[in-house]
């Protein structure tokens, strides 16, 4: 009979174990900040220095849960159907103002980030977030044109133009970004990046269907990659990607055509989907502590917005206006808005046809 009694004792406090286990799962999922270890961060590819992941895990005890996404309009997707609890993103500027109108984002009290002073004033208020509710600047550059000096002569390119030059027959990689080559396109006719005439982008694409001959292909990350390895002459890319093939190159340089260009802002927000508050601050705070910043700008190669940690960077660095462009400069640099579905498609469509144009 004991046997019998002890027996039953221990069925039910095996049966209390599993359901106080159950009831500490249930906890742990429900995604509370104070069960969660996990930092759920999506981001660009290679947009951080892993050792600064390192660094904060070590610092803090979180464990981070680091994915990526290659275009705004991918990340876009995946917060808009759920899925994945993210608790950070960076997406690109006209995003964040898409990601806002959908209510998509949380709002981010900067009272929480006592490393948020070190932004320079000019990084703050912009167009697509005009009272810093919503991001914090993380990254900043341009989009432009390098060149290969052993075959491009120095000065022999400052305008958008000068890529339709029959010389440069075969040689030019153009980035794969609707915006982007059709906003090149747009400068180049005296026309804003941001227009939504339908005449202008027509024009726009008829131009580009002539540069077709001398566009050698149209890529993404490998033109890092084909432009160090001297497989083309000129490319159409990002100043921070720039920045890589200049460490890989000597012979390339990088040029903002003096007629304007895109001027772009990468910003950490905090999607609906966080479940972890507390390490989505702790962490936004850690990147903007001077020395992680300038640590992430080296590592990544693009402008930081952290003047403080401008100061930390190497002189040759810090006082490359190709990287950090004077006021004149910046005057004629438009930032992306978030335009119409409709409108945004039209660019995405005659962009596909001209890709289809310049691969015959």
């Amino acid at each position: 009979m004991k046997k019998m009694f002890i027996s039953i004792a221990a069925i039910l406090l095996a049966c209390l174990a599993l359901f106080w286990g159950a009831q500490e799962l249930d906890s742990s999922s429900s995604g509370s900040e104070s069960s969660s270890k996990d930092l759920i961060i999506y981001n660009w590819g290679d947009y951080i220095d892993p050792k600064l992941i390192t660094k904060f895990e070590k610092k803090t005890g979180y464990h981070v849960i680091y994915e990526t996404f290659d275009s705004n309009e991918a990340m876009y997707t995946k917060l808009k159907q759920g899925g994945t609890n993210y608790d950070l993103a960076v997406p690109s500027d006209y995003m964040i103002t898409k990601l806002r109108k959908d209510k998509l984002l949380d709002k981010i009290d900067t009272k929480k980030l006592s490393n948020f002073k070190y932004i320079g004033q000019e990084f703050l208020h912009k167009s697509f977030d005009e009272n810093n509710e919503y991001s914090v600047p993380y990254f900043w550059g341009t989009l432009g044109i390098v060149y290969n000096d052993k075959y491009v002569k120095p000065g022999e390119i400052s305008t958008w133009n000068d890529l339709w030059r029959k010389k440069y027959r075969g040689q030019i990689l153009l980035v794969d970004s609707a915006r982007d080559i059709m906003g090149l396109a747009l400068v180049s006719m005296g026309h804003s990046m941001n227009t939504t005439n339908s005449s202008y982008l027509k024009a726009a694409k008829d131009k580009l269907d002539k540069l077709g001959p001398n566009v050698k292909a149209i890529v993404a990350d490998e033109l890092k990659m084909y432009m160090a390895q001297n497989e083309a002459w000129i490319g159409v890319t990002y100043s921070g990607e720039a920045a890589t093939m200049m460490d890989e190159n000597s012979h390339i340089h990088y040029v903002v055509p003096e007629q304007g260009s895109n001027l772009w802002f990468d910003n950490i927000v905090i999607p609906k989907t966080c479940k972890n508050k507390r390490g989505a601050y702790q962490f936004i705070n850690f990147m903007l502590e001077p020395k992680n910043a300038a640590q992430n700008a080296e590592y990544i190669g693009y402008a930081t917005p952290n003047l403080a940690a401008q100061k930390l960077l190497p002189k040759d660095i810090r006082n490359d206006q190709q990287f950090y462009p004077d006021m004149k400069t910046l005057k004629n640099l438009e930032v992306y808005r978030d335009l119409a579905k409709e409108k945004v498609q039209e660019y995405n469509d005659l962009f596909l046809e001209f890709k289809m144009y310049a691969r015959n």
